[in-house]
């Protein structure tokens, strides 16, 4: 066992960091199992989100749609036109929470597809939705992350990252990663009671491939045990808790993987959006859904 020791400042800020040994493949990977195409034919799929009965819904952003993976069945339209919805996210309410960039909205979908506008006149691109219904997203186009109160009040709540892109929670939702698609690293932000974000750290360093000045890191997910997941041009990296990267999980195709989470009935099966086709494969992790934490 390999016991990495963290400077006493990130040990403060970040808790959950404290002890961890590594993480191997073969702790996440079933022997046996591959990647399996679940559906293709699409223009750019994104933003996959797993609701309560573990249904995950990914979006065909410019073809301005959004699809349902039913746990047993065939995927369906959901939505049928999305205005280039993006990122995607359940919150507490049932509701699916959305980025619509082609009307700089950020909106909740209820299950008939309707949607409400939670927010205007902002270029959104990724989101993720506490158990309060608190939302943060970000905005490349401004270098900013942006925060929803559950009162609806808005705020920029960081600025600078080169590229923001995706973002999640730790499964204590007490810290907020973010991807910096054209950098190495992912940055972590300790959330304080009002909302607002301090001690930014670069808490995850990744794997670059030849050739490429940035990660690609895009949409991420969690495990319970607090390992971190994130679509990059080098595969779908993984890291324990102490922002160590545990191994790569290879692209089923050439395309960039775009997006990730947990689903199923077990939320034991990793769903990616890469190119124009969704994938699955079951694993020995389990995924975490901000709306069921206590």
């Amino acid at each position: 066992m390999i016991i990495r020791i963290l400077p006493l400042a990130i040990l403060l800020l970040f808790p959950q960091a404290a002890w961890c040994q590594d993480m191997p493949l073969s702790d996440i990977l079933i022997e046996g199992e591959t990647w399996e195409l679940v559906a293709e034919g699409f223009k750019y799929t994104e933003g996959p989100a797993v609701d309560a009965s573990g249904n995950v819904f990914f979006t065909d952003v410019p073809n301005n749609k959004i699809y349902k993976i039913p746990v047993e069945g065939t995927v369906t339209p959901f939505v049928e036109e999305s205005h280039g919805t993006s990122g995607l996210i359940f919150g507490p309410n049932g509701k699916l929470y959305g980025c619509r960039r082609g009307l700089k909205q950020i909106v909740t979908y209820d299950d008939q597809g309707n949607a409400t506008v939670i927010a205007e006149d902002v270029d959104g691109n990724d989101l993720v939705v506490n158990r309060e219904g608190a939302v943060y997203f970000t905005e490349p186009s401004t270098h900013q992350i942006w925060y929803i109160a559950p009162t609806g009040e808005k705020r920029v709540v960081d600025q600078g990252i080169e590229k923001s892109n995706g973002i999640i929670l730790w499964p204590d939702q007490k810290t907020l990663v973010v991807a910096d698609t054209a950098g190495a690293n992912l940055w972590a932000f300790r959330i304080e009671a009002d909302g607002s974000l301090r001690y930014k750290q670069p808490y995850y360093t990744m794997r670059l491939t030849r050739g490429q000045e940035g990660s690609g890191a895009d949409g991420m997910t969690v495990d319970t045990l607090g390992r971190l997941y994130v679509g990059t041009h080098a595969g779908l990296q993984f890291f324990d808790t102490q922002g160590r990267i545990s191994g790569v999980i290879l692209n089923p195709n050439d395309k960039r993987i775009s997006n990730v989470t947990f689903g199923g009935a077990k939320l034991d099966t990793l769903y990616i959006t890469c190119g124009n086709r969704v994938y699955r494969r079951k694993t020995q992790a389990t995924g975490v859904r901000f709306f069921d934490v206590k």
